[in-house]
Order: structure tokens, then sequence, then C-alpha cells
């Protein structure tokens, strides 16, 4: 395995209450797939019941993007703070304290009276996500101390996401067509409690031997940058690009770019380090990862407004109508899984980009009339490319990072496919929102967009796994390992 592809091993620097027996460490591993699972469901269950919460909260199109994308733009800006407090106060803890509040803001979601109340409530749900999916890749790097386990493991976690992402929709739809959209927040409250009591009985506790301070400069920095831009992007084309509000979020967000470029680089313990971004195989994970999800959500949004308000299909028809997708993501997922423990990453990479884009091109041409044999094509092709790209990228997203920051690791990658979704969602709403030619015209280019989300994911699979990518990366890792000093301890991947 390469350098530039192979996760970082734990050491004595990561304390642990006790190594786990090795049946243990898979047991372990159940259990965060069980707590993301949970969240990748989230991301994708709430789409198919948007008619339904529209219908009965009068939401406008504007009100179902903030819905959906809130939760992804929350969890962005607070992933990788999560992965930092879970270094510093304990995995185990923070992880329990996310499954907690996951819950808790699930239950408030299916008792919201009004939309602005749901999108409040999704909000506190995204809270406790965000102390999730980088915790989970903390604990599974800190029980798993063999790299070619590490690497089978860390495939396994990637394909959960990216399947339970994919089988959201189709639960969605049975729970709302057999009782009500309320119903797809309840699925979240007994999985997160049972989830609480196995990791509180088998998670062992484990936190960075020193952790780093608290940034609050990079983390305002990173909440004002994200939210300007998903809240251009949804209300710029509503608005008008020369509204005041508008032109103010777009200095806003240039200036808060500028501000982590200055700012960053020169605080003794960043948020994040900006070193780690010229390793190109981690940079280019961490693109890739939010090209695809740009992608999926803003697939997964048109795709339910076509369904269930042009084809006039039911929640549970129009989730079953996805099957192909959950069960092509199903099939890739595991396929790309043996490429990467094969190291074949690029190859993984790079089919999954070309088969998103393919995926997405055959409904440039959609109408409202499109032969149901050609959907089911088109997302059977969609789903086998976004199956095929999550495990690598899963996998080579902590290449390069210093040992004592392995939640930051996790949370970086998170933090794109969050902020990937949020966007993609925005995007391709606000394209058939605020056109004149109607849904149908308006969602040709929304296609070629997310078309076009999968030929990046294509070349910069390719670029990123290449010799050179790997060479750079070496080079990195050995200026940071050179670098190092008595507070830290770094090991390059």
């Amino acid at each position: 395995m390469s350098a530039a592809n192979t996760p970082i091993a734990p050491t004595g620097a990561m304390a642990m209450s006790g190594p786990p027996y090795p049946v243990r460490r898979w047991l372990v591993l159940a259990i965060c797939c069980l707590s993301v699972g949970v969240t990748g469901i989230n991301l994708t269950i709430v789409n198919v019941a948007l008619p339904s919460i529209s219908a009965d909260l009068h939401a406008s199109l504007s009100s179902l993007q903030w819905t959906v994308s809130v939760y992804s733009l929350v969890m962005a800006c607070l992933l990788i703070l999560s992965g930092s407090m879970a270094d510093r106060f304990g995995r185990k803890r923070i992880f329990q304290l996310g499954l907690t509040i996951f819950a808790l803001g699930s239950l408030l979601c299916s008792l919201a009276r009004g939309v602005g109340w749901l999108i409040t409530f999704v909000g506190v749900q995204a809270v406790g996500g965000s102390m999730l999916n980088p915790v989970a890749m903390s604990i599974i790097v800190s029980v798993f101390p063999d790299r070619g386990e590490r690497a089978r493991a860390i495939g396994v976690w990637g394909s959960v996401i990216g399947v339970t992402m994919a089988a959201g929709p189709v639960l969605g739809g049975l729970l709302v067509s057999d009782i009500n959209w309320r119903s797809v927040f309840w699925i979240s409250v007994p999985i997160g409690v049972a989830a609480f009591v196995l990791a509180r009985r088998f998670v062992p506790e484990s936190k960075a031997a020193r952790a780093r301070t608290f940034d609050p400069y990079g983390q305002a920095l990173i909440i004002v940058l994200f939210v300007s831009v998903i809240a251009t992007t949804i209300e710029g084309p509503r608005r008008g690009w020369t509204d005041p509000w508008i032109i103010a979020l777009i200095v806003l967000a240039g200036a808060a770019l500028i501000g982590i470029l200055l700012v960053e680089p020169r605080r003794p313990e960043p948020l994040i380090d900006l070193r780690f971004f010229r390793s190109p195989p981690f940079s280019g994970a961490n693109l890739i990862s939010l090209m695809m999800t740009a992608g999926l959500g803003g697939f997964l949004f048109l795709n339910t407004l076509y369904l269930q308000d042009i084809r006039g299909c039911s929640p549970l028809r129009a989730g079953v109508m996805v099957i192909p997708m959950a069960a092509g993501q199903a099939v890739a997922a595991t396929a790309s899984g043996r490429l990467v423990a094969a190291r074949r990453n690029r190859l993984a990479l790079a089919l999954g980009g070309a088969l998103l884009a393919a995926g997405a091109f055959l409904l440039v041409a959609l109408t409202a009339h499109t032969a149901i044999a050609c959907l089911l094509v088109a997302y059977a092709v969609f789903g086998l490319g976004a199956g095929m790209v999550s495990p690598p990228v899963s996998h080579t997203a902590v290449a390069g990072l210093p040992l004592d920051q392995v939640g930051v690791a996790g949370a970086l990658a998170a933090s794109a496919r969050q902020f990937g979704s949020a966007i993609g969602v925005a995007v391709a709403g606000s394209i058939v929102a605020n056109s004149h030619s109607g849904f149908i015209q308006s969602s040709h280019a929304a296609w070629v967009v997310i078309g076009g989300c999968g030929l990046a994911v294509l070349a910069l699979g390719i670029i990123s796994t290449g010799s050179w990518a790997r060479d750079v990366a070496a080079r990195n890792g050995r200026r940071l390992t050179d670098r190092a000093d008595d507070r830290s301890e770094y090991r390059p991947a």
C-alpha cells in the first residue's frame, strides 16, 4: 500500500482504556456503523417526505431547500470542532453525547408545528450528528492498529454511509405512505438509544495524549463562510443578485475565506492546519467528497420533486422506484471495498466518477412521460457511481495528518461531504425554483450540473492518486514529521 493511501496507525500517543479483544473490535465497528448509518439515512430519508411536509406545513420551495440544507450545513460547520472536542474530552464521551442530542432533535422534528420550527429542530438534530461521523472514524482508527484490518474497517464504514444514504428514500416512502411525514424522524430515536447503550457497554474510551487548544477564530470563520455561501445560493436567485442582502453575503463569504487563509497559518494550533492540504491525495479526497455528495444531494432533491409532483407518484412508489439506486450503491460499495483492499483506489474513483456522470446525463432529456425503464437504468447507474466512490474516499481521508489529530482527519472529509450535500441541494433547487420555463425544462440544466460533478470526481480521482500525487504526499509527510516537537507526535501516513 502506498504511503499516500495508508491511514495513520495509532501509537502510545493515543490513550485508551485498554485494547479490545479482536472480536470486540468488529463489534465496535458495527456500533460505529449503526450510529453513522442513521445520520446517512437522515440525509436522504427526509427528501421523500418533502411534498407531504410542504402540504401539511404550507412550506415554500425555498423553505424545503432550507429544511434539507440546514442539516448538512450545521454538520459541516461543527464537524471539525466535534472532532477536536473528542480528541480533548474523550471520543466515547462525545460519541454518546452526539447520540443523545441527535435522538432528541429527531423527536422534536416529529413534533414541529410549523416549517420554521422544523428547520430549527433539524439544526438541533445536526448538532448531535456532527459528533458522530468524525468521532466514529477516530474510534475505528484507535481500535484497529493493524493497517490491513483498518483499511477493511474504514472501507466497511464508508460503504455503510453510502448505502444508508441510498436506502433512505425507500424507507421514507414506506413510512410516509403508511403513517405520515413525521414518522421519518421517529426511526432515528430507537436507533440512537440502542447505539448509546451499546457504545456505553462496548466502545473503549480514548483521547489524544495532548489535545489542541480551541481555535475560536477558525471556527467562527468556517461558520461564516459556509452559512453565507449556502444562503447566497438559495436566496440569490429568488431575491436577485443585486439585492443588498445578497451582495453583503457574497462579500462576507469572500472576507471569511480570506480570513481563513490569513489567520489560520498564524495560529499556534489552528482548527485547520492548511499544510495538510499540500498533500494531493488528502486534498483530492476532500474535493471528491464534496463533488460526490453535491451530485447525490441534488439528484435526490430533484428526483423527489419530479416523481411526486410531476409524475404523481405516491411517497411509497417514489421510494420504491429508487431501489435500483440503493441496490447499485450497495453492490458497488462492496466491489469498491475490495478494490481498496487491493490498492486500486484510482480505478475505483475513476470508475465511480464516470458512472455518476453517465447516470446524471441520462436524465438531461427528462420529460413528464419518460419511460420508467429509462429512469430505473439512470438511477442504477448513478447508484453504482456513488457506491464506488465512498470507500476509497474514506480510506484516503486521513492520509498525511498528524497522529494526535485523527478526530480532525475524519472531520475534514465528513465536513466536505456535508457541505457538498448542502450546496448540491441549494444549487439544484435554485435552478428549478427560479426558472420561468417550468420544472421539466429547467431541470435539464440541473442534471447537466450534476453530471459535471461526476466528471469532476473522475478527473480528481485520476490526478490525486497518480505517482506525482504520491511523491508530493510523501514529501509533505516528511516535512510534517520534521516539524514535530515534544508537544505532538507525527507519523507520516
